[in-house]
């Protein structure tokens, strides 16, 4: 494969601290030189027209392989939930698991920490790991024996696996649907304390300082918890935690009228939590912005909003929802990009989410300005199921290089 010099685009390299003027230059599927670098004449010229010129997004925890969604939202990776049918607690499906979407865009799957995800039993992790597993992941639940999580995490360490887990204690959490607080207990829902998130933080926290394992929350949504992992951090031990847009521009007011489309697992917050949240995004706690895609169509959705299934079609308002946070100040292009692929690549042991050289050529150009209205009824996405619905934003991928290759 030839040359391709991608100019007159800002360079938006996680590793930098702004963004620069100059050139990408690929060659074949990898980067070459980023910069003011020469190039022959016969190279192939993307003119980025003054676009952010950043690494393709890296999307951890996602829930459905979702190609027309992930094409649009710039997403040339996306990390697999184990939360399949079958589960992915077998190296046969890990290794199907993984085949999936190339060359387009690859799936990394995470394999179950326990076989079926029923908490009991520990599943196969090494055979998952030679089979192309990048994490070991407890799925949408809590394990809630301390003594079978002090094994998962004793048996990731030793394969050098992060351990990716749901913040919420399942004894206090249960079959609730939504957060203790006023619009709970004015619709009738059944509901958790927001505390059951720190309660299962603490324990997985303490249990990984006590096996050295990595440890990764997926998505931590309140202020307590919040707090715990910005500690953990201080003492130096390898915590890391994430959020969707969701819980940064949503409160628990959302599932007022009883809309199912902003059914989540966690439920959503109040206004404090989203704060914190937001909070902690710009404060460098959080590490990874993801999506949490999870497309459910109508015979999930339009239910009672207490039978519903939680999840939302994320992948589409990521970028631009991430956006919002430049645009409000929080942070900075370059940190966004940390967020999006080069945080998660490094949590995931990938040689990827950076515009170096050397580093595979998955690029994305990306016009901040540009704007459109979210539309549940014409989203890319497997279903349409977004709690953004009609939401006018800011921001989209205009095109995506998936190994050298336009795609």
């Amino acid at each position: 494969m030839g040359l391709t010099a991608i100019v007159n685009g800002r360079v938006c390299n996680p590793e930098s601290a702004t963004l620069t003027e100059g050139t990408v230059l690929v060659h074949g599927d990898t980067i070459e030189a980023v910069g003011q670098v020469d190039f022959p004449e016969d190279a192939r010229i993307v003119d980025a027209g003054g676009m952010l010129v950043a690494p393709g997004i890296i999307d951890l925890g996602v829930f459905k392989t979702d190609k027309p969604a992930f094409h649009f939202a710039g997403i040339t990776r996306a990390a697999l939930m184990p939360d399949q049918s079958p589960v992915l607690d077998d190296p046969g499906l890990v290794q199907h698991a993984a085949r999936a979407g190339k060359p387009d865009f690859w799936v990394h799957p995470l394999g179950a920490a326990t076989r079926g995800l029923e908490g009991r039993e520990l599943a196969e992790m090494a055979l998952m790991k030679a089979a192309g597993a990048r994490a070991i992941a407890t799925g949408r639940e809590w394990i809630a024996d301390s003594g079978v999580m002090l094994r998962v995490l004793r048996y990731a360490s030793a394969l050098d696996l992060t351990v990716v887990t749901h913040g919420e204690d399942g004894g206090l959490a249960g079959n609730a649907v939504a957060t203790d607080g006023e619009t709970a207990s004015r619709l009738g829902l059944p509901s958790a304390p927001a505390c059951a998130e720190a309660i299962a933080i603490a324990r997985d926290i303490a249990l990984a300082r006590e096996t050295g394992a990595r440890l990764h929350i997926r998505l931590v949504t309140t202020a307590a918890g919040f707090d715990l992992v910005r500690a953990a951090k201080a003492q130096c031990l390898p915590v890391s935690c994430g959020v969707s847009p969701a819980y940064l521009f949503l409160n628990d007011q959302a599932v007022t009228d009883f809309r199912t489309f902003a059914r989540l697992s966690p439920p959503l917050r109040d206004e404090r939590d989203r704060q914190a949240a937001i909070a902690a995004v710009a404060d460098g706690t959080v590490d990874v912005l993801c999506s949490g895609h999870d497309p459910r169509g109508p015979e999930d959705k339009r239910l009672p909003f207490a039978d519903a299934a939680p999840g939302l079609a994320g992948a589409e308002t990521l970028l631009p929802l991430a956006l919002n946070l430049v645009r409000d100040g929080k942070i900075g292009e370059t940190r966004m990009m940390a967020l999006l692929a080069a945080n998660p690549a490094k949590i995931l042991g990938l040689d990827a989410g950076r515009l170096a050289p050397g580093a595979p050529a998955d690029l994305i150009l990306i016009d901040p300005d540009v704007p459109w209205i979210v539309d549940s009824n014409k989203m890319a996405a497997a279903a349409g199921n977004t709690p953004f619905d009609k939401l006018p934003v800011q921001g989209r991928a205009r095109m995506m290089m998936k190994g050298g290759v336009i795609r």
